[in-house]
């Protein structure tokens, strides 16, 4: 999918959280939960932010709020409530686990990168 950078407005604020670093810009997205039969709509605001990550979006509190989602970390499951029903959006342990064991391995290495620095300066 190609991103359309004409609906991206600046910002100049840092971006915390995930990896620090500088907003390119904040982007207005319709998102839908469900099927045809049974869905919710409503639209986002997106950070932007230039970094490598597994996610293409990450979903906060924010989103959770706005459409009284209930996550369960354990599961993979995230429910909400839909016109026809609760909805059930169940994600996959597979990529989750390769991204913790990517998350905590370039953790390591900052780490590493942080102490061999200290130690070339104090030399």
């Amino acid at each position: 999918m190609d991103f359309n950078f004409e609906r991206l407005h600046p910002c100049e604020e840092p971006f915390y959280g995930i990896v620090p670093g500088n907003l390119i810009g904040r982007v207005v997205l319709p998102v839908t939960f469900g099927t045809q039969a049974n869905y919710r709509s409503k639209h986002l605001t997106f950070e932007v932010a230039n970094f490598k990550t597994s996610y293409h979006a990450i979903l906060g509190r924010p989103m959770l709020a706005r459409f009284m989602a209930i996550p369960h970390h354990t599961y993979l499951v995230l429910k909400m409530p839909a016109p026809n029903g609760v909805l059930s959006m169940y994600g996959d342990v597979e990529p989750l686990y390769k991204c913790d064991i990517e998350a905590v391995q370039l953790a390591e290495a900052l780490e590493l990168s942080a102490k061999a620095t200290a130690m070339v300066a104090e030399a």
